[in-house]
């Protein structure tokens, strides 16, 4: 690929905000996205923005008592669009953005802070119920559905007299039919683990060797084909989803992404061989997934085991000298993107000539 097919990542508009950003999201179906983080005074924030001719306009600013960690839409419907939040205390909450004073949903729920959380069902991807799945440093992962209060459907915690490991990243995945769904969870100590929800039990575990920053498969909505792991020490796993092997587990290929930290990974929504890395160093990667020719292939016992394919880096840029906290790509317009770092910045990408790759 020539320097001029190559993909470009250009920085079209950046703001500073006056606290730090933890997390940002695209609103569906609209110009608009969220920022959520902390005021230097110890509370919560929730800004709502738009793009308009080439500017970002602040359409709303709500502040709450706790900090605010984590937030997603993937639980809503197109219609209702609220935001799901967690925050520093263990609260989950659900906002309804056009009248922010009360949250529609609240639960206590985890000792402490949630780190992580994600949602399906809404918005018309993936089969099923709304739910939503938190992470916390309690060690527990916790599935809820938005029309059931207080308790949650699905609890994974450590069994009694194993140490308790903090959750720093949740997804859901396999959400193909009505009855099949999975939440894949990653720990600080290099944990990967994925449950079933269909059975409520592990599915499988690995251990990668440093802590997990990102989990994502390539589509929640899709029987399980890809898994990307981000890592500290700059690596990151593409895990192929779709041949477990009874002991070898998943196959994986893995590759030094950053000389930081990988903080997170997203897959681009229109393509999803293409995905995100954001780095420690403030940097974006921007790389492809090739499969192998064939994606399994007979042990010597005669039992299908899965082959991994190749990565390969399309395009990459430094943005902040700061980590690159959060990154959304938009679900809407091809190529569109928004990140936030810890310089106090969210910035507006776009991401151009994707459709030739």
């Amino acid at each position: 690929m020539s320097a001029f097919e190559k993909p470009q990542i250009i920085a079209h508009i950046q703001k500073s905000l006056n606290y730090t950003v933890f997390d940002c999201k695209w609103v569906p179906c609209s110009a608009k996205f969220v920022t959520v983080g902390n005021f230097a005074r110890g509370t919560g924030v929730i800004q709502l923005y738009e793009i308009q001719h080439g500017e970002l306009k602040l359409l709303r600013e709500i502040e709450k008592a706790k900090p605010i960690k984590c937030g997603t839409f993937g639980a809503t419907s197109l219609q209702q669009r609220y935001l799901a939040t967690g925050d520093f205390g263990g609260n989950l909450h659900i906002w309804n953005l056009e009248a922010p004073e009360i949250p529609v949903y609240s639960v206590k729920g985890h000792k402490e802070i949630i780190n992580t959380i994600d949602g399906v069902g809404g918005l018309g991807i993936g089969e099923g119920a709304p739910e939503i799945v938190t992470g916390s440093r309690d060690g527990t992962v916790k599935v809820w559905d938005p029309r059931q209060k207080d308790d949650p459907v699905a609890k994974m915690e450590p069994v009694q007299g194993e140490n308790k490991r903090d959750c720093w990243t949740v997804a859901f995945g396999n959400a193909y039919n009505q009855e099949e769904r999975v939440v894949c969870a990653g720990y600080d100590n290099g944990d990967i683990k994925l449950f079933d929800l269909r059975n409520m039990s592990l599915r499988w575990e690995t251990n990668i060797k440093n802590g997990v920053c990102s989990v994502e498969f390539d589509r929640r909505d899709i029987s399980m084909n890809k898994l990307v792991a981000t890592s500290l020490e700059g690596k990151f796993h593409v895990f192929d989803m779709r041949t477990q092997h009874p002991t070898k587990g998943f196959a994986s290929v893995s590759e030094k992404a950053h000389k930081s930290t990988v903080w997170q990974v997203r897959h681009l929504p229109q393509n999803r061989e293409l995905f995100l890395t954001a780095g420690g160093a403030g940097g974006l990667h921007l790389w492809k997934y090739e499969y192998p020719i064939q994606r399994s292939k007979k042990d010597s016992e005669g039992v299908e085991m899965g082959v991994a394919g190749s990565v390969s880096l399309l395009q990459n840029v430094t943005l902040s000298t700061q980590p690159i906290s959060s990154l959304d790509w938009s679900p809407d317009k091809r190529g569109l993107c928004i990140c936030s770092s810890f310089d106090q910045t969210v910035r507006v990408l776009i991401v151009t000539k994707l459709h030739k790759i």
